[in-house]
């Protein structure tokens, strides 16, 4: 089969949805299906074949599928997968079995990032800012994962007296700069619950004394994760994704950065909820 013939599958497991489509060399879609995503252990395996096999076609020549949580980026072994119960999975191994074709699974940000940056050389970063921050690093297009979990920039503290993390310690910035953290940011100023990051923006723009107290809040805490980034792998340029990373990279560029030591660009991902899914059936390609 000629090699621009050749097509992936790419799958991107979140949180609520998963989304399956055919993917070529190209980063063009087809067969593109989103649906809830099955969260126990045995629902999830049989979920996961089923999307395969219906956008699979006899171009189809390998998967790639990305996961929440935390990977092992060498052998795509689940160590845990938030609230979905596949810890421990062996997924590689068990979709190359099943499906007779080379699997590739990574962390679902690792993912976008391979989509974001697929013409890019050097070092890049994401960030991806929803109801948690994840994050990962491509170096001249492939997947950087240092010993197995690189990029979980989440996990910087940036304020050690702060809250309690998942991970155990205090004043991650993802107990600060994630969704969560601004709901309550605008909770605790008696604002509508149903602001978006956007709306709380523009009100802050205009001089909303209450909504720049959020954002302050809010971005601050990314602003020092982001130098500490850039201080300890020097990124090129650095792409916020997920549901709140355009309203975090617009924040974040507004700002007065204390010092031209940590200055890197600062973008939005250009594609969206598409992003996860291109990346994973490019990872198959790589």
């Amino acid at each position: 089969m000629p090699p621009s013939t050749k097509t992936t599958i790419g799958l991107d497991v979140g949180g609520t949805r998963i989304r399956a489509a055919r993917v070529t060399l190209d980063g063009e879609m087809s067969q593109h299906i989103v649906e809830p995503v099955v969260a126990d252990r045995v629902g999830f395996v049989d979920q996961l074949f089923r999307m395969i096999n219906t956008v699979r076609d006899n171009t189809t020549c390998g998967i790639g599928i990305g996961i929440p949580g935390r990977v092992l980026g060498s052998t795509g072994r689940i160590v845990t997968a938030g609230y979905l119960e596949i810890d421990g999975m062996a997924l590689t191994d068990l979709v190359s079995a099943k499906a007779l074709l080379p699997c590739r699974v990574l962390n679902d940000a690792a993912m976008a990032l391979i989509a974001e940056g697929r013409d890019s050389d050097g070092l890049i970063a994401m960030i991806t800012v929803g109801t948690g921050v994840g994050g990962a690093l491509l170096l001249d297009g492939q997947p950087f994962l240092g010993g197995d979990f690189a990029g979980q920039f989440g996990h910087i503290i940036v304020a050690p007296d702060g809250p309690v993390c998942n991970c155990g310690r205090q004043g991650c910035v993802e107990t600060l700069s994630a969704g969560p953290a601004l709901g309550a940011l605008i909770a605790k100023e008696n604002l509508p619950k149903h602001l978006t990051a956007a709306e709380i923006l523009l009100a802050a723009t205009n001089g909303n004394i209450a909504a720049n107290k959020i954002i302050e809040a809010w971005v601050a805490p990314m602003e020092r994760a982001v130098q500490t980034l850039v201080a300890v792998v020097d990124p090129s340029r650095i792409i916020f994704g997920g549901g709140l990373g355009i309203d975090m990279a617009q924040a974040l560029n507004a700002r007065n950065n204390c010092s031209t030591w940590f200055d890197r660009p600062i973008v939005p991902a250009r594609l969206g909820d598409d992003a996860g899914v291109i990346g994973a059936g490019l990872a198959a390609f790589l």
